[in-house]
């Protein structure tokens, strides 16, 4: 397509001497916008799956995928419920759960605090827990006296395993003299950290039997939490459920619980892929100001290479060959630049951080004590395809233009 003639001229133009140093300077910003324009992109786009998925695992993996309730807000029964759940094609796992909240309290601190319920075996078996645990462990989980703590809540208490922690809750018990909070001192077995600040700093575990006993919900539960193998099929498989058990409960799904929050999630990282679109638009403008300069610049050499015989085709491959390249070598430098910087962005991180002494990902703010990144390989074609694209566009105007001189009309004002 490109003859080894064209490759030559357009390599040339693009080594520009001292008195063309402006225009070389003009195209290196351009080379240099596009770079950073194409890795900025795969890197916001990256951190923004990692994100999301990072969330979605430690979500659905303290999470059930659906939740069932009963009407009236308790579900006796439960352990055969359970079983009719389970025999549905599609559900892996049906745990029931005592869930309420309190206030936790220890050496004069108090915070609020999420107790759930749950058997030792159904605790063991969720690995995003049984597998961080970073104090204690799941054997002494057992009993009326036993519970397990977040390493964040733990820490804000001053709690260690072995220690005690009082939970108030503000359902409390009719005496003549009034309500009186509900209160018991439990020991912590154990102490989790599964990597999200709004669980690790609230959520206490506790033997199902206990919790029946604390919240005054005997031979019941608060809800039953399933565990599906496709966790996109929750809506599906929540009808299902519903015409199985009957109008005596309510189902609700994850879909529904975290809508709002993924939502807001996915318009910003489109308003985020716009926005940073704009920089490889901007390096794509300076190419065609890089380029209708040259064009400018070298009218003389145009006129003197279409008199040799060089046709218009010729001439107009010269300037795409120039302008292009530097919209490939920016874009391909990008690539390399983004695919480098998410490998090792939570080095990068802890670098930073190490040099301005400030925390530049707050587990507070974030939900994640790590910045995520997780590279699809679909959006960095895209990213890339697109550098590429606007980089050949920004050339076609000023190759058209440089092929449209008048060979005698540019020697005549030389």
């Amino acid at each position: 397509m490109f003859s080894a003639f064209e490759w030559m001229v357009a390599m040339r133009y693009l080594r520009s001497r001292r008195q063309e140093g402006f225009i070389s300077v003009i195209a290196w910003f351009s080379l240099v916008g596009i770079a950073l324009g194409v890795a900025t992109l795969i890197i916001v786009m990256a951190v923004m799956n990692g994100f999301r998925e990072e969330l979605l695992t430690r979500i659905l993996g303290l999470n059930g995928h659906l939740s069932i309730y009963g009407a009236v807000g308790r579900l006796a029964d439960f352990d055969d419920l359970g079983e009719k759940v389970r025999g549905i094609p599609g559900v892996v796992t049906v745990t029931p759960l005592v869930e309420g909240q309190v206030m936790a309290t220890a050496h004069g601190i108090a915070r609020g605090a999420v107790v759930r319920g749950v058997r030792r075996d159904d605790l063991a078996a969720r690995s995003m827990v049984a597998d961080n645990i970073r104090a204690g462990s799941l054997a002494g989980f057992e009993g009326d006296d036993a519970v397990v703590v977040g390493s964040r809540l733990a820490g804000k208490l001053g709690l260690a395993v072995g220690d005690r922690i009082t939970l108030i809750s503000p359902k409390g018990n009719v005496t003549a003299f009034g309500t009186v909070p509900r209160m018991r001192a439990y020991r912590v077995s154990a102490t989790f950290n599964i990597g999200m600040f709004e669980y690790d700093s609230t959520f206490v575990f506790m033997p199902l039997a206990a919790a029946q006993s604390y919240f005054k919900v005997p031979d019941a539960v608060t809800h039953l939490e399933v565990f599906i193998d496709d966790p996109d099929r929750a809506p599906a498989l929540a009808v299902s459920i519903g015409s199985t058990l009957g109008d005596g409960v309510r189902t609700h799904d994850w879909q529904q619980a975290n809508s709002s929050f993924f939502n807001a999630i996915q318009v910003e990282r489109n308003v985020m892929f716009l926005i940073l679109t704009l920089i490889i638009l901007v390096a794509a403008f300076n190419i065609i100001s890089s380029l209708i300069m040259l064009v400018k610049d070298k009218g003389r050499d145009i006129a003197i290479l279409r008199t040799m015989g060089a046709t218009r085709g010729m001439i107009m491959r010269i300037f795409l060959l120039s302008g292009a390249s530097v919209g490939i070598i920016g874009t391909f430098a990008g690539f390399l630049l983004g695919l480098a910087f998410t490998e090792n962005i939570e080095t990068i991180r802890q670098g930073i951080q190490g040099l301005t002494g400030s925390d530049l990902f707050a587990a507070e703010i974030y939900f994640l004590s790590q910045l995520p990144a997780v590279v699809d390989p679909t959006e960095v074609t895209a990213v890339v395809l697109m550098g590429l694209g606007l980089s050949f566009l920004a050339t076609v105007y000023p190759s058209w233009r440089a092929a449209r001189i008048d060979p005698a009309e540019a020697l005549r004002y030389e």
